[in-house]
């Protein structure tokens, strides 16, 4: 049987953030102010939305090379540790010894999770702390996760598709901007609707995306009713899986994932998007999903048992 994690017909570049996490677990609900929380247990371990990505697709059978910002003095051993024992290519990330690198905290109840981090900061200092595409790697990939945040070099990355013909899905970016008319899908998520576009209704804002898209636009709510659809189509819905939810740390992130699955097997929106929802639900079932991510049997069981 080939071993499809060297079979260059499946390659993906995820350009984006990569983090190095603390997470507590908590027990029970998140406690009020001034008031006492146990933690359960505690980990240590990468994440952000491209480092979770791509978790995800190594473990679907992708050879995935990721890339993003900087590692620092305390982030280069643990991040390039875990994920060079899963076989995800982190060589092209640079290393800068004046940068602890980027961390955060996050807290997880059981019905939510808060995270703390000084990404505010790492946007707003001069120097720009991440580093510019690999463009012989976007051209030789099949297809491309995007993450919006690295503003000129995310752009770059969506032109550098564009020019080699890789398709590649984004996130949480304006409807006129490059990167997200010229994706092959945009993910959209519930918290960057309700931080940048409070005031508009939702199916004007979808139909908003649409108009400006040339490929996909999905909106997701978390535990809501997803919607999506293609510019000149009509506006698609579905459910999300319901399941027993351990944590739902990393379930938009690898929504993002099962999209691009979706679009590489050329599935139908309907069946992209189920599947990214499948992927996701399976995420919240485990809890740090990084140490244990679902395979795709185990997607595909979850996806069967709607039919």
């Amino acid at each position: 049987m080939m071993d499809v994690h060297n079979n260059p017909a499946r390659d993906v570049y995820m350009f984006g953030m990569v983090v190095q996490s603390t997470i507590h677990k908590l027990v029970g609900a998140f406690p009020a102010l001034d008031t006492y929380g146990e933690i359960e247990a505690t980990h240590y371990i990468p994440g952000g939305e491209a480092g979770n990505s791509a978790v995800i697709l190594n473990n679907l059978g992708y050879r995935v090379r990721l890339e993003g910002p900087f590692l620092g003095t305390r982030t280069h051993d643990p991040v390039t540790k875990f994920y060079e024992e899963r076989g995800i290519d982190v060589s092209g990330m640079k290393f800068d010894p004046s940068f602890v690198g980027v961390e955060d905290l996050v807290l997880v109840a059981d019905d939510s999770r808060t995270v703390f981090g000084t990404y505010a900061h790492f946007f707003t200092i001069p120097e720009e702390r991440w580093q510019e595409p690999d463009e012989d790697a976007i051209g030789a990939a099949r297809i491309v996760g995007l993450d919006p945040f690295f503003r000129r070099q995310s752009e770059r990355v969506a032109e550098l598709c564009v020019k080699h013909g890789v398709p590649y899905v984004t996130i949480d970016c304006p409807p006129e901007s490059f990167m997200s008319r010229n994706a092959a899908a945009i993910v959209v998520s519930n918290e960057y609707i309700r931080n940048t576009f409070k005031d508009e209704e939702i199916e004007k804002l979808h139909r908003r995306y649409m108009e400006n898209a040339a490929g996909l636009v999905i909106f997701t709510f978390g535990g809501r009713e997803i919607v999506f659809g293609r510019k000149g189509g009509e506006i698609g819905r579905a459910k999300p899986f319901k399941v027993k939810v351990v944590s739902t740390l990393a379930a938009g992130d690898t929504f993002r994932a099962g999209v691009m699955h979706g679009i590489f097997q050329n599935m139908s929106d309907v069946k992209t998007v189920e599947f990214a929802a499948a992927t996701a639900a399976c995420v919240c079932r485990r809890f740090p999903f990084g140490f244990q991510p679902p395979t795709l049997p185990e997607i595909e069981v979850l996806v069967a048992s709607r039919t």
